[in-house]
């Protein structure tokens, strides 16, 4: 009895790789908050998530303090939506005698955007699509 042999064609397709813009919904988020920092009366924001942050005030020198302010921000909601079983907050607005803010949770991210007390912060949600 006589074996054939079997013959193994190897083929190799190659495909040129597909240009494809990547749009994401953080980039989309970035595109907002830098229509809304021209607003009337914004001072700036903080835009974070887990893996990273990204601030732009007006005032420089005052990062640190905006910084602790949005994080307080958003643990006080978190403590009065626990507390009044409230559920999950969107946004809420923080006035006090010269400054107001605006902290919008979407998805991971956390928003804080400072304006000044007279400010329009519902004009700002209607920017970031939230009303």
């Amino acid at each position: 009895m006589v074996k054939k042999k079997k013959s193994i064609q190897e083929v190799t397709t190659v495909t040129e790789p597909i240009a494809v813009e990547e749009t994401t919904y953080e980039n989309d988020l970035r595109t907002n908050l830098e229509e809304i920092k021209n607003c009337d009366g914004v001072i700036g924001y903080i835009l974070r998530n887990s893996s990273s942050a990204s601030i732009d005030l007006k005032d420089p020198t005052r990062i640190i303090d905006f910084a602790i302010l949005s994080s307080s921000t958003f643990d006080a909601i978190r403590d009065f939506s626990e507390l009044f079983d409230l559920g999950d907050v969107n946004h809420a607005i923080v006035e006090g005698q010269k400054v107001k803010i605006l902290s919008i949770a979407i998805d991971e991210n956390k928003i804080s955007v400072f304006m000044e007390k007279n400010a329009d912060a519902e004009k700002i949600l209607k920017k970031m699509h939230m009303t």
